[in-house]
């Protein structure tokens, strides 16, 4: 199978071929504003400022190395976040005009579904471990004080649906991609192909 199946018209208010159910485009906003404020959180990491976490010199200690490691995961996060939109817009089904060689042409359903579910199930893989460890199960990360663990725990919390919100949105891609088109019979009711 091909990434690129051809040019292929786009129809409804959100560029795609069928409607997208309002809560997955809705799903698609929350998911960045999810990952916000863990990535806010880490930010002071980079100037050395631990946040009550028991590090024990963990953290690199030139500015030159912290800023730009700490500030660039943050913008990679949201950036990856950001590419749930495609599951609910037009330039997840057909490719931008813009782009050289294949701009207006449709995209298969694997180039998105298959990068988008191991996606998923690599943010469900990488945070499972930290929120068992907030149960008891694990290595739980060590802080000063109750109210710097909160902080974090209220911080992160958010992030950890990001895998199982990406794999629900994959989910009703390949629904809404595979479903059979509808066409009307001669009864004047609509009848799946």
């Amino acid at each position: 199978m091909t990434a690129i199946d051809g040019p292929h018209p786009t129809t409804t208010a959100y560029g795609t071929e069928r409607p997208v159910p309002p809560w997955a485009s809705i799903t698609a906003h929350a998911i960045p504003l999810l990952l916000l404020p863990q990535c806010s959180w880490r930010l002071p990491f980079a100037f050395g400022f631990e946040m009550g976490l028991d590090a024990d010199g963990t953290m690199p200690s030139s500015l030159w190395v912290s800023v730009p490691y700490v500030f660039g995961l943050s913008l990679i996060t949201e950036g990856l976040a950001l590419l749930s939109f495609g599951l609910v817009r037009g330039w997840g089904e057909v490719a931008p005009a813009w782009l050289p060689f294949i701009g207006g042409k449709r995209i298969a359903s694997s180039a998105a579904i298959i990068p988008a579910t191991l996606g998923g199930l690599g943010a469900t893989a990488f945070w499972a471990p930290v929120l068992l460890s907030w149960f008891g199960v694990g290595d739980a990360a060590r802080f000063s004080s109750a109210g710097w663990q909160t902080l974090a725990r209220i911080c992160i919390a958010p992030g950890m649906l990001w895998g199982p919100l990406v794999l629900v949105l994959t989910y009703a891609y390949y629904t809404r991609r595979h479903r059979p088109a509808q066409h009307h019979g001669h009864s004047g009711g609509s009848v799946a192909a």
